[in-house]
């Protein structure tokens, strides 16, 4: 492969090396409060959606698309957001950012109707597309010392893994306690700390050499692919694979996708270099992020369905079943970069984590109509949380290691366009298959009592687990074959650049 000959770890950035150690990690925190911001907004307002609905009128069809209108433009506009971090700087990028998601979550909270929160909606995920990457930009251009990095990179994925549950939890007790706007005007103040953290602790880099333009062309096909990618596998989940509209997005979304590809090859600017791509540690990384999404959002999806509708939680006891998979999602990230990836390296951890992952889900499949959470359903969330807190961070480090600091930024989006284009996959992909076997078990259980519609569901939920596993089976045997060895780098950089055990060096072929 020879396009990834000139990967070769970079040196830091001066500034960021200058930086009082005191400082890089208020940095974090600021970037940290950022990310969780946007990662749990993925998942905050699925529990508000019945008391949204109620309160405005909008119908069930109408309903997707409180979900839907934030992660089309999150999704979509992703790669554009971390280009333009690069070009006008990551502080300035990043408090922008922050604001706009503010004012979005302003607007949607106090929302007086259906179209109005959609619009609201679609707000947030564009400026959330601006925030993402630069959050993890800023990190990568922030920790250039090994241990640090791999430190920052640990909370930084555990973030990144367990934002979803933790919108469960936040939006449940938000919703019970308060009502469902308090799901959106919750930002505000996570917002202004976050502002107030950037303006005082994130650096301004100076740029050197000649401004980079905007690559047009190829922001315009990329946004149009990933949009129709996001819509093509959204529509699959309300309408179904038998829809002509589900076929032709996703259709358009390969043409766009291979015609953007095309173009970088020729661009003078391109968006997307595509070597970053191309390395094989990176490659792997943003498949393995892809994956762990894919099954992630499946998991949050179907066992909230399965406590709420079969268990008969409430909204708060929802969110709290999860804290427990939270809390070893975080303390698997932390021994995985401190202790495991130094000593064995993405290679060996990420695929791990994956087997660990799927034996949670396949450990889930057990559940029945009646169930004891201690017994039946804590174990496999905290299975889970330990497989993703192996997974996340080290994946999401090698995917940004050695990255020249002018592409930080859209490197960075990688990482937010493969966790949420693998969630739009995975949920899409296991509604169906949970659909179809319920379907399938209510032919052969005639006639539908009660009885047999609970038991159709847990069915339907299992078969879910099953596919969720093999998910993470697949994400095993591909991270594994993928992820080199780690060798000592020789370059011109590498004097300067960290070569530390604990990260795995990119080189060349």
């Amino acid at each position: 492969m020879s396009q990834t000959s000139s990967l070769t770890a970079v040196a830091p950035e001066a500034p960021a090396a200058s930086v009082p150690h005191s400082r890089r990690w208020w940095t974090l925190v600021t970037v940290a409060l950022a990310q969780l911001m946007v990662v749990l907004d993925s998942t905050v307002v699925n529990i508000a959606l019945p008391s949204a609905q109620q309160d405005l009128g909008f119908s069930n069809a109408d309903r997707q698309w409180i979900v839907t209108a934030y992660s089309l433009a999150f999704g979509s506009l992703l790669l554009f957001g971390g280009r333009i971090s690069d070009l006008i700087g990551r502080k300035r990028a990043f408090i922008i950012g922050l604001i706009g998601f503010a004012g979005a979550s302003a607007l949607g909270g106090a929302a007086g109707t259906f179209g109005m929160l959609v619009g609201a909606r679609a707000l947030q995920g564009a400026f959330g597309a601006l925030l993402a990457p630069t959050a993890l930009a800023v990190l990568t251009t922030t920790f250039t010392v090994p241990k640090e990095r791999a430190r920052a990179f640990g909370i930084f994925g555990a973030i990144a893994g367990a934002g979803g549950a933790v919108g469960l939890l936040l939006g449940g007790v938000l919703t019970q306690q308060f009502n469902w706007r308090w799901n959106l005007y919750i930002n505000i103040p996570i917002a202004i700390i976050a502002i107030i953290g950037a303006a005082l602790f994130v650096t301004s880099v100076q740029r050197t050499g000649p401004r980079p333009k905007l690559d047009v062309p190829g922001t315009v096909l990329v946004s149009a692919a990933l949009f129709s990618l996001v819509y093509g596998f959204s529509n699959a989940e309300s309408d179904g694979w038998a829809s002509p509209l589900t076929w032709g997005y996703l259709a358009a979304a390969g043409v766009l996708l291979v015609a953007f590809v095309l173009w970088q090859r020729r661009a003078t600017h391109p968006l997307l270099p595509l070597h970053i791509v191309l390395d094989r540690n990176r490659g792997a990384s943003y498949s393995s992020i892809l994956i762990a999404g894919s099954g992630m959002f499946g998991i949050f999806l179907f066992v909230t369905y399965y406590l709420q509708t079969t268990l008969k939680f409430t909204p708060i006891q929802t969110g709290l079943a999860f804290l427990p998979m939270i809390v070893m999602l975080v303390l698997a990230a932390q021994f995985s970069t401190n202790v495991f990836v130094p000593r064995f390296g993405p290679k060996v951890m990420v695929p791990i984590g994956m087997v660990i992952a799927a034996s949670g889900m396949v450990y889930l499949t057990h559940l029945g109509v009646t169930a004891n959470y201690a017994a039946d359903i804590l174990p496999g969330l905290m299975i889970l949380g330990t497989g993703m807190g192996s997974i996340m961070p080290a994946a999401i480090q090698t995917a940004t290691l050695g990255v020249d600091r002018h592409f930080a930024g859209v490197a960075s989006a990688l990482v937010n366009t493969s966790q949420q284009v693998g969630g739009s996959i995975g949920t899409a992909l296991l509604n169906t298959l949970a659909a179809t076997a319920a379907t399938d078990y209510l032919a052969s259980h005639l006639p539908p009592t009660p009885a047999v519609v609970s038991e159709a569901a847990v069915h339907s939920y299992a078969t879910a687990y099953w596919w969720g596993a093999a998910f993470f089976a697949f994400g095993a045997v591909l991270s594994a074959l993928l992820y080199r060895r780690r060798v000592r780098a020789v370059s011109p950089a590498s004097a300067e650049a960290p070569t530390s055990a604990e990260t795995p060096v990119v080189a060349a072929h």
